[in-house]
């Protein structure tokens, strides 16, 4: 049975996937001189993009880390799926490795705002 017998529909369905993940930085100063690197050599950005994403890594170096998440290696090699569309950011968050009671599906804990994404 495939999507098109359930659906009754000859258009492709959409999923949208939701990816949390928690790293630790280690090295910042590591980290950041990468990110400016994968910056400086993006052909795909403009100069006035180039120059925000360099001052956004001055800022929070911890922003650092999304450009280097590329979401086409997830699904490339997934047969029948094309990505259709990517968002991603960084943040910062309260995590402690040693405490039990963090749980990484428990939204207002993972945020620390109280926020909940629909």
């Amino acid at each position: 049975m495939t999507s098109t017998d359930i659906t009754g529909e000859d258009e492709p369905r959409y999923v949208r996937l939701h990816i949390e993940l928690v790293a630790e930085i280690t090295d910042e100063g590591a980290l950041k001189a990468a990110a400016l690197e994968q910056v400086k050599h993006d052909d795909y950005m403009d100069d006035d993009e180039r120059a925000q994403a360099v001052e956004a890594i001055e800022l929070d170096p911890s922003g650092s880390l999304a450009h280097f998440i590329d979401p086409l290696q997830l699904l490339g090699d997934v047969p029948g799926v094309e990505l259709a569309q990517a968002t991603w950011e960084s943040a910062h968050t309260e995590f402690d490795p040693e405490n039990e009671d963090w749980d990484l599906y428990d939204t207002d804990a993972a945020s620390g705002d109280g926020a909940t994404e629909e």
